[in-house]
């Protein structure tokens, strides 16, 4: 009888535990929108205002935006292509296709969100006219912008460059200077620091406007707004038809980041959408 009651015992013991190892089904949770976080690399004016003016709105399609600051023009897309960061918003559609074949790079652009006018500046003059014979003019010294100061110091009359050089256009493509302009070429970022020591410097919008100058105010010559190079944002190629981009992009065309760039840049950003 004891033996019975020992064995009973005993598979009643072995069942609780079990019974106890048995895994628990999870408990019911609220279905919610699993957030995705992508990082963009910006320029920190005007790029980094226009992302900020999106982040709540997307925030609430599931996306959450973190931005990182970079402050020249060749880190932003190695650090994409590396992975470090899920998107760039810095640069027009001719500087990446230029950097892309010469870094061998797989990026591409999903679109356009403004232009920032390019424009010659000067301290002491007011004019092309009184810009002097001999006078020292800093330019960009990457490829695309350089030659794209020059081609706007050319539709102005102050030089003439090859016939057909186009966004190649260098110093040596000169070919008619009246004034004997000297060019000096420098990396764009450094620009306006140096206004103060040549007679006038072409400066790409995103600088001159961290530098409080406004293209349209100071600048002596300008782009037109028809100008062709729309501030893009990038990604890696094949990801650019990911939701998450589509949205991004919705975002940054939206008729609110419209408002705020006709509203507070006073011409030295246009929207290009």
């Amino acid at each position: 009888m004891k033996k019975t009651l020992s064995i009973a015992l005993s598979a009643i013991i072995s069942l609780s535990l079990l019974a106890g190892c048995t895994p628990k089904e999870k408990a019911p949770t609220e279905t919610s929108a699993e957030t995705v976080e992508i990082t963009i690399g910006v320029s920190p004016e005007p790029h980094s205002k226009l992302v900020s003016l999106v982040v709540d709105d997307l925030e609430k399609e599931g996306i959450k935006v973190k931005t990182i600051e970079f402050t020249d023009y060749v880190k932003p897309n190695h650090a994409l292509a590396d992975g470090e960061i899920d998107a760039n918003f810095f640069q027009h559609k001719p500087y990446l296709d230029d950097f892309i074949a010469k870094e061998n790079l797989d990026l591409v652009s999903i679109g356009g969100v403004h232009v920032e006018p390019m424009a010659l500046y000067a301290n002491e003059v007011k004019s092309l006219d009184e810009i002097k014979d001999g006078a020292e003019i800093a330019i960009p010294n990457d490829t695309v912008n350089g030659g794209r100061a020059l081609l706007l110091l050319e539709a102005n009359g102050l030089i003439k460059l090859k016939e057909g050089v186009g966004l190649e256009a260098t110093e040596k493509d000169v070919v008619e200077n009246p004034k004997n302009i000297k060019f000096t070429a420098l990396e764009a970022a450094t620009l306006p620091r140096v206004l103060g020591e040549v007679d006038g410097a072409v400066i790409n919008g995103n600088y001159a406007l961290e530098a409080g100058l406004n293209p349209v105010e100071d600048g002596i010559v300008v782009e037109g707004k028809e100008s062709p190079y729309a501030n893009i944002v990038a990604v890696r190629a094949g990801e650019e038809n990911k939701e998450v981009f589509v949205k991004l992009m919705e975002a940054l065309q939206s008729d609110e980041v419209r408002a705020y760039i006709e509203e507070n840049y006073n011409g030295g950003v246009v929207p290009a959408f």
